[in-house]
């Protein structure tokens, strides 16, 4: 077990659409961001695309990614550059378009590279100091990184949400897309083990990484994609990839410890899950608590049964041969034929009268 760390720090700040940008900037000063980076290096930026589709909470929003941009900026961050990922199920050019970020990367001047095209990067054998948990068993031919992250700093953009594999899902989860090939299924039963393993490699793989998360607008229910969008106007920050998932998970309704990703990366000293060993700095959030609860919907109920439950045993016939995209197929359908044109749009049209959905109009 590892020692344990000094007291992290979570920075906090409710905001406003009219305040979010500049209140981004002023949470970077306020999370010790030249104290968490090193400014001498290159920094990779790394939003969140759960969905192709823009739907409130699923996705980093513009004002996350401008305000995060900028007040980088302000502290003597130049040399940055954004990072993608696809997904079996999702595109990241369709969303960057979609939700907005391509105006604010070009107006920022900031270059975007893809970890799944070829001439972007290559996925070079990694050998990890640490002891890891899950990954050489998964990948027993070794574990492969995209060569354009190390040595480089990293800022995670995620937002506040539950997600059903793994109760919430934030800074932790954020490393994912960028750190597992397109075989990522492979870790679905051990996702929590998984999680752990990234933020040893990351620690060892980064100068310096940062989480600056939004939940200004934060997604209740069968997450990533399938939820009720929840305005709470909060934005979080903290190079504690642990804390800032607990204090989340905390204000969601959710007690940290009790989801094991944040209780054994907490227990292995590589951050702190417990909320009593967090400093938050910012606005008092001692009241926060929304009740959050995770469900399911129809898809991930039938799929979880091959993660967790009695179709365990069929795991490789159906996720490590051709008929995985079967599966791919149903989820495609599914999300984006189905629960998107039936639900999800009429979602977005009641988000586009608030005060953020007019806020993101204007992006």
């Amino acid at each position: 077990m590892g020692e344990k760390m000094k007291k992290s720090k979570v920075a906090v700040l409710r905001t406003t659409p009219e305040s979010a940008v500049e209140d981004y900037q002023r949470l970077l000063e306020m999370a010790g961001t030249r104290e968490i980076l090193d400014p001498s290096q290159a920094t990779i930026l790394k939003p969140n695309i759960s969905w192709h589709f823009f739907y409130p909470s699923a996705n980093t929003t513009p004002w996350q990614l401008e305000g995060t941009i900028k007040g980088l900026k302000n502290l003597g961050f130049e040399n940055m550059t954004a990072v993608e990922n696809d997904t079996v199920v999702t595109n990241p050019y369709k969303g960057e378009r979609e939700n907005k970020f391509n105006p604010i990367l070009k107006d920022q001047k900031i270059p975007v590279l893809y970890n799944c095209r070829d001439e972007d990067m290559d996925w070079v054998p990694y050998q990890p100091k640490g002891e890891l948990l899950v990954l050489p068993k998964i990948f027993p031919r070794g574990i492969k990184l995209p060569d354009f992250f190390f040595g480089k700093n990293i800022v995670h953009l995620p937002t506040a949400k539950c997600h059903v594999y793994t109760c919430m899902t934030g800074a932790m989860k954020n490393a994912f897309g960028g750190l597992v090939n397109t075989k990522r299924h492979y870790t679905h039963t051990w996702i929590h083990e998984t999680l752990v393993d990234l933020l040893i490699i990351q620690k060892e793989i980064h100068p310096g990484v940062l989480a600056v998360m939004d939940g200004t607008v934060a997604g209740n229910g069968p997450g990533p994609r399938t939820m009720v969008p929840v305005a709470k106007n909060f934005i979080l920050a903290s190079g504690d990839q642990v804390a800032i998932d607990a204090i989340a998970a905390k204000m969601m309704g959710f007690d940290p410890m009790s989801i094991p990703f944040i209780r054994m990366s907490h227990e292995r000293g590589l951050g702190a899950g417990d909320p009593s060993e967090i400093e938050i700095v910012g606005d008092d959030i001692s009241k926060e608590n929304w009740n959050f609860s995770v469900g399911d919907n129809a898809a991930t109920a039938f799929v979880k049964h091959f993660w967790w439950g009695f179709l365990k045993p069929l795991q490789k016939l159906f996720f490590h041969t051709p008929l995985v995209y079967f599966f791919v197929a149903g989820s495609y359908i599914f999300h984006d034929y189905i629960w998107y044109p039936i639900k999800g749009k009429g979602v977005v049209r009641k988000f586009m009268e608030t005060e953020w959905g007019k806020k993101w109009l204007e992006y």
